[in-house]
């Protein structure tokens, strides 16, 4: 049992589980039936997404790494809120019982969010892939 960060859109694991879309927005042009099928989510959970304003700033900073720093550094601020802090707790505990994955739609995760999901859950103790 463990979570798997992945990227959305990209070929399922054989044993990934439930995928969880951790995006701020749905992907457009696509259907909701197809979420699944496209290999995109199962489930959609903005709450882990960065808020609009933090997106814009990933967006510009992907090629600055202090604007990278800052970025991490807020996102992190943003994540210690009750709600999103909760369901980090949450997902960390799921994973010592069930497989499943979280994700975001970037190429590079090194420059994604879901690089900081990452080690936010891994401090919560997360069983990992």
């Amino acid at each position: 049992m463990a979570v798997r960060i992945v990227r959305l859109g990209a070929k399922r694991y054989p044993d990934e589980g439930l995928r969880i879309g951790t995006v701020r927005r749905p992907p457009r042009g696509v259907k909701k039936s197809d979420y699944a099928a496209r290999d995109i989510y199962d489930v959609w959970l903005p709450n882990l997404a960065p808020s609009e304003p933090l997106l814009k700033q990933a967006m510009a900073a992907r090629d600055d790494p202090a604007g990278w720093r800052g970025f991490v550094r807020r996102y992190r601020a943003e994540m210690k809120a009750a709600e999103p802090a909760r369901v980090l707790d949450v997902l960390a505990a799921l994973s010592h019982h069930a497989d499943f994955s979280v994700g975001c739609y970037c190429a590079d995760e090194t420059r994604c969010h879901r690089s900081v999901l990452r080690e936010l859950l891994t401090a919560r103790g997360a069983r990992m892939r």
